[in-house]
């Protein structure tokens, strides 16, 4: 049987509208490349402390932001230095003195691993951050810090969660308004 050229034209358009519509990736790779530029350029001035559920920093208004150091995680049971367990807290607090001789070792062994390499030569350029809980006891922080002191790092960073502005200034117009 032939087929009029009407009946042909139909057949074509109905096979056309059964094919499935082309998906164009040019613009969603367009999309993609821009993402991924604007993700790099904006993660640079990011440090990402160890996640300590059990830990609640203290707040403060500082501008500076932290950057990457040794870190050391005071918990409740144990003291931290880059995600390796150091010392007891509990035979810590029993010594006498502020040396604590196992974080001294570990904190001089991270001296070889000192992420910027301008401050193995510079003791003063050797930092570390201390993440411990706001309720520690302040015999526990003091032995820490003259510990990091004994161990040749010359600035010592207490981590801390930024509070805005605007609750400094609202405490600041209630104190005023008593």
């Amino acid at each position: 049987m032939v087929k009029s050229r009407r009946a042909r034209r139909m057949d074509r358009h109905h096979k056309r509208g059964r094919l499935g519509g082309a998906l164009n990736l040019v613009s969603l790779m367009d999309i993609f490349t821009i993402l991924v530029f604007f993700l790099l350029v904006n993660s640079s001035d990011v440090e990402v402390l160890p996640n300590a559920k059990d830990i609640q920093l203290p707040e403060s208004i500082a501008e500076e932001k932290a950057k990457e150091t040794v870190v050391i995680l005071i918990g409740d049971e144990d003291i931290i230095v880059q995600g390796v367990p150091v010392a007891k807290v509990s035979e810590v607090m029993k010594t006498k003195g502020n040396d604590i001789p196992q974080l001294r070792q570990a904190l001089l062994s991270q001296n070889d691993r000192v992420l910027r390499k301008e401050a193995q030569d510079n003791i003063a350029g050797r930092e570390v951050t201390i993440m411990g809980d706001k309720d520690i006891p302040y015999r526990l922080l003091k032995k820490v810090m003259a510990t990091c002191t004994e161990s040749e790092y010359g600035q010592i960073s207490l981590a801390v969660l930024q509070k805005s502005s605007d609750k400094l200034e609202e405490v600041a117009q209630l104190s005023a308004a008593r």
